[in-house]
């Protein structure tokens, strides 16, 4: 069995899991502290970005470079559901397809902002590019 662990993977382990400790906390914020009601899509993507916080801490503590094999997975998924919201949000998605207007807020309201210029799923979707971005390394690392 081959050593899994690469201390050149380190820091990006390290950035990627600040990256979803980060977006973690700021939707905990923007739902618990600001009382801002997340839509269907939000929870959706709080539950790709939720373990990505755990798994990445214990993969950068470890220098785990095969750590893609779970994260990946988890990031493409919250990305392309923010993706989606994002396209939602914009309107470049049609109103008859929004998900969240029938019950709860709505997915394109201009409570999806923080500031009230930075729109949420923007935001999100960025996270998770920048953690696939960071990941990616890792996965080329662990497989040479």
């Amino acid at each position: 069995m081959t050593d899994r662990t690469d201390n050149a993977s380190w820091p990006m382990l390290f950035a990627a899991f600040a990256v979803a400790l980060v977006s973690s906390v700021a939707v905990l914020f923007v739902g618990e502290v600001m009382g801002q009601v997340p839509c269907n899509l939000c929870w959706f993507q709080r539950a790709f970005m939720f373990p990505l916080a755990i798994i990445l801490a214990i993969a950068a503590f470890r220098s785990d470079a095969a750590v893609w094999i779970y994260a990946m997975p988890l990031a493409a998924a919250g990305w392309l559901v923010a993706g989606f919201h994002t396209l939602l949000f914009t309107g470049i998605i049609p109103q008859a397809i929004q998900p969240c207007t029938a019950s709860g807020p709505s997915c394109s309201s201009e409570d999806m902002t923080i500031l009230g210029a930075l729109p949420l799923p923007a935001l999100s979707l960025l996270a998770f590019t920048v953690i696939i971005a960071l990941l990616a390394p890792a996965q080329w690392r662990s497989r040479s």
